[in-house]
């Protein structure tokens, strides 16, 4: 037993562990090192068997008590089957208490929770896109989309069975829609369970398919649904649409459209979450002296006070004066704006000379009159 690492380091926890973070950690390892996750590699399966039979001693007790006081040598006669005298074949009953059947292993191991695939379940989502405009965004807005929706087929009631017959018990699972398989491995008798391949989960088999809806019970047909778009919703967000996806199977519920909102960009607004960013171009001389500006916000023009000496690049938050916050009435994001100072490329005479002379005053030199300066 000299070769066999410590269970406690196997499990990477200390000595003093409970046992929620003995589970954790064999959770973590089990998942990891699963032989079908990892198929055919040889390390991945001696890791796992080597997690197994570490939590299947320090989970217990008794058998973590005698760990702790004699090491390995408590297991090394009498120990049962396996490679160091451990027992694999429990580990049914170890998955089923730590994995519950709910987990990536689902139904692996006899004993687990099995899902009755022949009870009531819920249909699928459907996935649909709608197109609105910037503004409609900013305020909310009402649309209609098309989508393609499974009624039940009303000459078979929804039986998907030809008129006069009626479905019959699947002699595959007896009518319980799923079928077990059981197999051998190093961990001893496994059962994996499947959904029958006959019937589909159902339990039944149609012999003779309704001609109008092939089997399925449902038939096909577009339907036009109304949608309230709420202020403020961003471009990719999702609206879901109760009661319109999939028809449920065994009487379960129906599923759900998924509604990706596309909303159009608009020329001078950038967006960012709640946040609204744009350029506002000034005078030289509203930098200089400052003074009112309008600026264009997704509420209307707002009026900004100038401070005098304003450099260009200038950031100025306009708090409250962005996007409205989805289904949080009177909530906004902020209005950044940054202050571009507009340097004009064509002057008049008159405009030259003034600012030949402002340049003079502010100075005290004159500029060198050069050929071609200001296209004189």
């Amino acid at each position: 037993m000299a070769d066999k690492r410590d269970y406690y380091e196997v499990l990477g926890v200390d000595k003093n562990a409970d046992q929620a973070a003995i589970k954790k950690a064999y959770r973590a390892l089990a998942k990891k090192y699963h032989p079908d996750m990892n198929p055919g590699d040889k390390e991945a399966e001696a890791k796992f068997k080597e997690a197994s039979e570490a939590y299947a001693i320090l989970s217990d007790e008794t058998k973590r008590k005698q760990y702790d006081q004699f090491g390995h040598a408590a297991f090394e006669n009498g120990g049962g089957g396996g490679a160091g005298g451990f027992d694999f074949n429990n580990m049914g009953d170890i998955f089923s208490d730590i994995f519950g059947g709910g987990d990536i292993f689902g139904d692996l191991f006899g004993g687990g929770r099995r899902r009755n695939s022949n009870g009531p379940q819920r249909g699928s989502d459907v996935r649909a896109s709608v197109r609105i405009t910037f503004d409609e965004s900013v305020k909310g807005t009402s649309k209609q989309i098309t989508v393609n929706f499974k009624e039940v087929c009303k000459t078979c009631n929804g039986s998907g069975a030809k008129a006069g017959t009626t479905p019959r018990t699947c002699s595959k699972c007896g009518g319980k829609g799923q079928v077990v398989y059981t197999r051998q491995s190093f961990l001893g008798t496994m059962q994996q369970v499947s959904e029958c391949p006959d019937c589909h989960g159902s339990g039944k088999i149609i012999k003779e398919k309704c001609p109008d809806c092939y089997g399925t019970g449902y038939v096909s047909t577009k339907k036009t649904i109304d949608v309230n778009i709420p202020a403020g919703i961003d471009n990719g967000q999702n609206i879901r649409i109760p009661g319109y996806g999939e028809p449920g199977k065994n009487g379960g519920s129906r599923g759900d459209v998924i509604l990706t909102v596309m909303v159009s960009s608009k020329a001078g607004f950038e967006r960012d979450g709640y946040n609204i960013f744009s350029d506002v171009v000034i005078s030289y001389p509203t930098a200089v002296f400052g003074g009112s500006v309008r600026v264009p916000t997704v509420d209307g023009e707002v009026e900004y006070e100038v401070k005098p000496g304003t450099p260009s690049q200038t950031r100025v938050r306009l708090r409250g004066k962005g996007m409205p916050v989805v289904n949080n009435e009177g909530v906004h994001g902020d209005h950044y704006i940054t202050l571009v100072v507009d340097i004009p490329k064509h002057l008049t005479g008159a405009q030259k000379d003034a600012l030949l002379e402002f340049e003079k005053a502010l100075t005290g030199e004159e500029r060198p009159k050069k050929k071609g300066f200001f296209g004189k």
